[in-house]
């Protein structure tokens, strides 16, 4: 009798978990399916790749070092449009094609970030990256004047005198193998101190040097993280893995303290001396003798009650990061490429040479936005060398796109920027170096949403025009004074996951002092 009704009770269940699978995938840990709006399969509309376990793709990544990770996403591009995976209880959208990410971008119900926002919560808590709602619209109306082009004009200086003082290394060298990897991230480091902060790095070099060799541990836990699914959550990951992490932690956060410590002091200074000659209808922040920071305007909103020392903090974490990380990989891929296609690298030392003194004194934005072709070269830089390479976002509730998808609530959108910019539906010989491609002429029918370096809709890169202004001054400094030849042959180049786009193996170029 008892064999009887332990065979009634086993068919109960597993008829029970038959209906169920048709809404959700319960050897995946019961992720709830995306579905059709009009009942279609859903693997009319997406590709469904299968997991390497019967457990749906929660284990897919597990094991996988960093260059597993990322190659795992370039493996899956293959499929040729954007794919659903089910991962520990959990719908994961996929996008590698435009009109996909076009149509999650500009979602005004899609801006929360995706679950692997929150493994970088440790470091930048949630700052204008990863925080969401009403206090990220907060932050990003506060901070968003900022970047406004009267003060990115007035950074341009702190740009050309940084630009200096990099090519000063290499005084008196006529020939020299540089690892871009090493010099480029305290440049931009530097860079984004004193234009975004208010503070030189001068006196600070070693605990500069510190913050971005601890970086790289904070990295190595972001994809420890996501290549583990156990510690998706923070409960095991807190219990068993955050310890290793806490010291670096301490030193990036330190350092960013003292950074806004210092500049409390400088503009209480700097106030003080300018209320004594400001007239009734000056702007305090916005006088065209005196450059803006950041920093500033966090401090300010401070004292009017909008934001705490914790909410500073958070800030000058994450621009602080956005802003020397993700300029000095496009920088690094940029000098790269100047090595490798001589020619090009020609066409923009010419246009250099007709616009820009050799002692870089009209070197402003009015003269920096005429040279065209070295714009056209940072870009396509960029569309194959994104120096974010993967976006997400989350839904909140249940979410019907218009291109038929119903997303189930707490789906993770993954936006593949590198797959983008690569994908042969929306670019001609995508793996080809062809800066031609971003001439008017070229770019006019080309789909918006093909080419996102800086993100795109309401979430965009409020510092994207920063960090070109960034670039292209450094890449005139350089050219004007060195030849780059190539040194590291890309097909070498082993890429790797990180929070931005890492590779295995150092950049190298040779600059060769012009005659």
């Amino acid at each position: 009798m008892l064999v009887l009704w332990l065979v009634i009770a086993v068919s109960a269940l597993v008829h029970w978990l038959y209906r169920l699978n048709k809404d959700y995938y319960v050897m995946s840990f019961f992720a709830k399916r995306v579905r059709t709006k009009d009942g279609q399969p859903l693997s009319s509309l997406v590709a469904l790749p299968k997991g390497v376990t019967i457990f749906g793709n929660s284990f897919d990544l597990y094991g996988k070092d960093h260059a597993g990770v990322f190659n795992m996403s370039r493996q899956r591009s293959k499929l040729g449009q954007s794919y659903v995976e089910y991962g520990m209880g959990t719908p994961i959208y996929n996008l590698i094609d435009a009109d996909s990410a076009d149509i999650v971008l500009n979602n005004q119900n899609l801006i929360t970030k995706g679950l692997v926002y929150n493994f970088l919560h440790p470091f930048l808590r949630t700052g204008l990256l990863t925080s969401t709602g009403k206090k990220w619209h907060a932050r990003r109306k506060m901070l968003t004047p900022t970047f406004h082009f009267n003060i990115l004009g007035q950074f341009q200086e702190i740009f050309k005198t940084e630009s200096q003082k990099f090519l000063q290394q290499f005084k008196g060298q006529d020939e020299t193998i540089i690892s871009l990897n090493d010099v480029i991230p305290r440049f931009t480091l530097n860079s984004i101190c004193e234009t975004a902060m208010g503070v030189k790095l001068d006196e600070m070099a070693e605990k500069g040097d510190r913050y971005r060799e601890n970086f790289a541990s904070i990295e190595e836990c972001f994809i420890r993280r996501l290549s583990n699914p156990l510690y998706w959550g923070d409960t095991l990951f807190n219990l068993f893995a955050a310890k290793d992490y806490a010291s670096a932690l301490d030193v990036v956060h330190g350092f960013s303290s003292e950074i806004i410590a210092k500049r409390r002091v400088l503009l209480e200074d700097e106030l003080e001396s300018r209320k004594e000659t400001q007239t009734a209808d000056e702007d305090l922040y916005a006088g065209k003798k005196k450059r803006f920071a950041m920093l500033d305007t966090l401090i300010c909103a401070e004292k009017d009650g909008l934001i705490d020392h914790t909410g500073i903090c958070e800030e000058v974490d994450t621009l602080m990061f956005e802003g020397y990380d993700t300029t000095s990989i496009g920088l690094i891929f940029g000098l790269m490429n100047m090595g490798l296609y001589a020619d090009k690298q020609e066409l923009c030392f010419q246009e250099i040479q007709e616009h820009i003194e050799d002692d870089l004194s009209n070197l402003d934005i009015s003269q920096l936005n005429k040279l065209k072709y070295l714009d056209y070269f940072v870009k396509e830089t960029m569309r194959l060398y994104p120096s974010v390479p993967i976006m997400g976002r989350a839904t909140v509730q249940e979410t019907e796109l218009s291109n038929g998808l119903i997303l189930p609530k707490a789906t993770q959108i993954t936006i593949h920027v590198f797959d983008i910019h690569r994908n042969p539906k929306f670019w001609d010989s995508p793996e080809e170096f062809k800066p031609e491609r971003f001439s008017p002429e070229n770019s006019q029918n080309r789909h918006t949403y093909a080419y996102i370096p800086f993100s795109a809709g309401q979430r965009n890169c409020i510092g994207q025009k920063y960090a070109m202004q960034e670039m292209k001054t450094l890449l005139v400094a350089v050219l004007k004074q060195f030849k780059i030849l190539p040194v590291t042959d890309p097909e070498s180049i082993v890429f790797t996951t990180g929070i931005t786009l890492r590779t295995k193996n150092k950049i190298q170029v040779k600059l060769q002092r012009r005659k």
